[in-house]
């Protein structure tokens, strides 16, 4: 079974089907206890990074999630999920994230040319870096996958797994062991995506 976190942030129709599409058993809980029992767990996320970590905070699932991460447990951050994985965040503030990955949240507009659109939204190719992950076994270098968002994961270079170019090399997926999460929405990448949850789905704590 692979636990999709609802927190209250967040669409999660999209994913839980995606998950259905490749045959794995899943369910969407805001349970602690289903979390436990969980072989994985998903952390989705979409709005803004201190509305979305009060409100798992207020749950208690923060402290949930951390404690099953450190068990070896394989979790995935998709979008606002990957970067609250991250130490923290400077959007609009500064927040502290769940830390289970070096790292740090900042506007794109940090880095990339006064005249592309923020929130940065479509297709990019995938660059990877280093070894191979094994979340992209099923995939291949410059397969696109799809973005939506305004911030991207900084200071993250040793988690880094793969990047994609939106005027500069923004943070596309990081891993640190067990834990990983991707800036885009596998759930939206159409094959590619399937395919990424596929390989997430046997990864092994």
């Amino acid at each position: 079974m692979i636990a999709i976190v609802d927190y209250g942030v967040g669409n999660l129709f999209s994913l839980k089907s995606s998950m259905e599409a490749i045959g794995a058993e899943t369910v969407v809980t805001g349970d602690a206890e289903a979390l436990r029992k969980a072989e994985k767990i998903i952390l989705p996320g979409v709005g803004a990074f201190e509305d979305a970590i009060s409100k798992l905070r207020s749950t208690g699932l923060d402290a949930v999630i951390k404690e099953e991460a450190s068990k070896s447990k394989p979790l995935m951050g998709i979008c606002l999920g990957m970067q609250m994985l991250l130490d923290k965040s400077f959007e609009y503030g500064e927040y502290e994230g769940l830390g289970l990955i070096e790292g740090e949240v900042r506007c794109i507009d940090e880095v990339i040319p006064k005249d592309l659109k923020i929130p940065h939204i479509g297709w990019n190719a995938l660059k990877f870096s280093g070894e191979k992950h094994e979340i992209f076994k099923y995939i291949n270098e410059g397969d696109f996958v799809y973005f939506v968002h305004s911030f991207y994961g900084a200071k993250c270079q040793d988690a880094t797994i793969a990047t994609a170019e939106y005027g500069a090399e923004l943070t596309a997926a990081v891993a640190n062991r067990n834990v990983c999460g991707c800036q885009f929405h596998p759930e939206k990448s159409g094959d590619v995506g399937l395919k990424i949850l596929k390989a997430f789905c046997e990864m092994e704590g």
